[in-house]
């Protein structure tokens, strides 16, 4: 089989149409036809089942079709990693993270790279997950992600540094004036909660951390987005958890930010299936030598360091 028939073969289910998938490859229908057939031979049985409007996968198709995703996008991977190695204008380098990440640390790093590398673009691939991020990674989505460090990771795991996750409150709120709370005094307060919020041993990282300290919290809204969710803290709807480098670097100017006691910190990793070289290890190298590292607000930690 060929890289073209594959190509064929995602554009023919992308579009739903032998007719489109023809017109957007700029093939004629008959050779298009042919090619599909041809990979069906060599794979050996229908892929495809041609219906009266349409097309549909078939229980082969289905099982082909995230091999040949992953063949197409690391055969892009390839041709980018070249020219972007070289320094070659049109040298592509696709990056995938988290929102917090993507919001709070990535554009000094994007904007210090520019001045660095003109020729060699950036593409930023954002997810509301780590699930998500390490599920695109692992199927070639980007050349690199960066957040927190996938357990049993097959690839190269490079760490950059730990993000600190604060607590949000309003700026006239009586705890505004501490710079660092101890979780059960917050055991009365109404909490704006996040999908986004990070995962430790299977839990939201809230209801993890308040179970420990003897409370349940009570949740007055819940966000998509941490950026909302840090906006809402703002306006006084909640307590909020969020990463301190989106907070105080992106979207809290209007709000007073609280470490916890003892601090909540985890690690941030580049992370990729492939040896970083060229643009992707000079993308490593320019992140870790911009970390700013979290201030060490104290001594211990609360030892969720590698929780998703």
């Amino acid at each position: 089989m060929s890289l073209r028939q594959m190509e064929y073969f995602l554009t023919v289910v992308e579009e739903s149409s032998f007719t489109r998938a023809a017109e957007l490859l700029h093939v004629t229908q008959p050779a298009l036809s042919h090619q599909i057939k041809a990979l069906e031979k060599t794979v050996g049985g229908a892929l495809l089942e041609r219906l009266p409007r349409g097309v549909r996968l078939t229980p082969m198709g289905r099982a082909f079709l995230p091999h040949a995703e992953r063949s197409v996008r690391s055969a892009a991977q390839a041709r980018r990693a070249a020219l972007a190695a070289a320094g070659a204008e049109g040298g592509e380098l696709h990056i995938a993270t988290v929102h917090a990440v993507a919001v709070g640390i990535l554009p000094d790093v994007f904007a210090r790279w520019r001045d660095a590398h003109p020729g060699v673009g950036l593409v930023l691939h954002e997810y509301a997950t780590t699930e998500a991020l390490d599920d695109r990674i692992e199927r070639g989505t980007a050349d690199l992600a960066v957040g927190p460090p996938p357990a049993h990771w097959p690839g190269p795991v490079v760490p950059i540094g730990e993000e600190e996750i604060v607590l949000v409150v309003p700026f006239d709120d009586r705890l505004a004036g501490r710079t660092s709370v101890r979780l059960p005094e917050l055991a009365d307060r109404p909490w704006v909660r996040c999908a986004m919020e990070p995962v430790v041993q299977g839990q939201a990282i809230l209801d993890w951390a308040c179970t420990r300290a003897g409370f349940t919290p009570r949740t007055a809204v819940r966000t998509e987005h941490t950026s909302t969710a840090v906006r809402m803290a703002a306006a006084g709807v909640g307590v909020a958890t969020a990463p301190a480098h989106m907070v105080r670097g992106a979207v809290g100017e209007d709000c007073a930010v609280l470490t916890v006691d003892p601090p909540w910190r985890r690690q941030l990793a580049v992370f990729s299936r492939v040896e970083l070289t060229g643009a992707a290890a000079a993308f490593t190298e320019l992140l870790r030598a911009g970390w700013v590292h979290p201030a060490k607000a104290g001594s211990h930690h609360c030892g969720w360091g590698h929780g998703r």
